[in-house]
């Protein structure tokens, strides 16, 4: 009999209060990610778009879209935290960009949970909340957001649906 391993995120009885969770590879960001997020978005910001003109205003290039860099953020998470074992994204709070990001930077992601409880209105489920912190190649933070999520138990997913086939 073949063993299969699917890929998963951890659930909530899982997830330790100040561990801190490097997700990796990095993701080296490009032109065309802008670009394309950028205008798929509809956020016509010169920053992001006019190479000339940037090139005149405080930090002489173009920066990546900051909604793409939380985007790209919270998706590094995904596959070693959320995958398959949230029930939903509850909020996004006190997000930052203290150095922007630029054309051909790698961002590198970790998050730190920092707080978890039960659920006292939905059985089976717990809050958690997360520190993500976003870094360049270098070492400097790009963006930082504190995220909420409500998350399965191991015992209650199993029993609402059978994981093997997700």
């Amino acid at each position: 009999m073949t063993r299969v391993v699917v890929q998963r995120g951890l659930y909530f009885d899982e997830l330790e209060e100040g561990v801190v969770y490097a997700h990796r590879p990095g993701r080296t960001v490009t032109e065309a990610d802008n670009v394309l997020f950028t205008t798929m978005t509809m956020n016509t910001q010169a920053l992001h778009l006019d190479a000339a003109w940037s090139s005149t205003q405080p930090f002489g290039q173009r920066l990546m879209n900051s909604m793409f860099t939380l985007s790209v953020m919270v998706g590094q998470s995904v596959t070693q935290l959320t995958q398959g074992t949230i029930v939903a994204q509850l909020g996004l709070t006190d997000v930052a960009f203290p150095h922007p990001l630029y054309h051909g930077d790698t961002l590198y992601t970790e998050t730190e949970v920092t707080g978890k409880r039960l659920s006292s209105s939905r059985p089976g489920q717990g809050l958690v909340t997360m520190q993500h912190i976003g870094r360049n190649q270098d070492g400097k933070e790009v963006a930082l957001a504190t995220r909420t999520c409500l998350m399965w138990t191991k015992e209650a997913h199993a029993s609402q649906t059978d994981v093997s086939k997700h």
